[in-house]
């Protein structure tokens, strides 16, 4: 489905990404980890056209989407959570959806996204009317998922969904996760909890100083000695 060739990115003098290749097939959760500042995150927003790259090639589909403007890439079937939620904190949570509904003109589809996202958060049904910026943490990051989803995407981005959540609210995230999943959604998944992120997901690959150091199936990789040691905690 998505397939990263060659892909440089600089900030400046600084090389953040350095000729990186990966595929995240049709169906899956694949995840990137690594510590801060191996470029992960730049790594998901080139893929959605908020960085453009130095070189190499970006694939949806088939299509090259090297230098689509974001917009275009979601409409394309891309959607990004970005990392800190980046909600519209005084707007309702249904204004929020809406906003991230703006390129359905179908009211009938409209109405089917909402429904599809309340069934899978109903807490957000209950507090529709309420303004994002009054929720908890969870909410938060729940409605910038669901932002997500509402807008049809078949691929979906993911930049540290489970940052600043209580234990309890990490596994309720990452169950909706494999949820939406399930329902035909590709997942990239960008998260510094390791340990979570390689439990769910069928492909990883390890990045350290914009390079991919290790890659593997995530079962495979979370009994890989040199992963346990630099991100599992021993």
């Amino acid at each position: 489905m998505l397939e990263v060739v060659n892909l440089e990115v600089n900030y400046g003098a600084i090389k953040a990404l350095k000729n990186i290749s990966f595929k995240v097939k049709s169906g899956q959760i694949v995840t990137l980890i690594g510590a801060n500042g191996a470029g992960k995150s730049t790594t998901l927003k080139t893929i959605s056209g908020l960085i453009k790259p130095k070189d190499g090639h970006i694939y949806f589909k088939g299509q090259e989407i090297t230098n689509y403007e974001a917009h275009k890439i979601v409409e394309l079937g891309i959607s990004h959570v970005p990392e800190g939620r980046r909600i519209f904190e005084t707007l309702t949570v249904m204004e929020n959806l809406e906003l991230a509904a703006w390129t359905i003109k179908d009211k009938k589809i409209r109405k089917e996204r909402f429904e599809r996202v309340f069934d899978i958060f109903p807490r957000l049904k209950e507090r529709r009317k309420q303004l994002a910026g009054t929720l908890s943490g969870g909410e938060q990051q729940m409605l910038s998922v669901a932002r997500a989803l509402t807008t049809g995407g078949e691929l979906m981005l993911l930049d540290e969904p489970s940052m600043g959540l209580s234990p309890v609210l990490v596994d309720e995230i990452f169950q909706v996760l494999c949820q939406i999943n399930l329902q035909g959604i590709t997942i990239l998944l960008v998260e510094q909890n390791a340990r979570k992120a390689l439990e769910i997901a069928n492909y990883a690959y390890v990045l350290e100083s914009g390079t991919i150091a290790l890659q593997g199936e995530g079962k495979e990789l979370k009994e890989d000695s040199r992963v346990k040691e630099a991100y599992l905690g021993g």
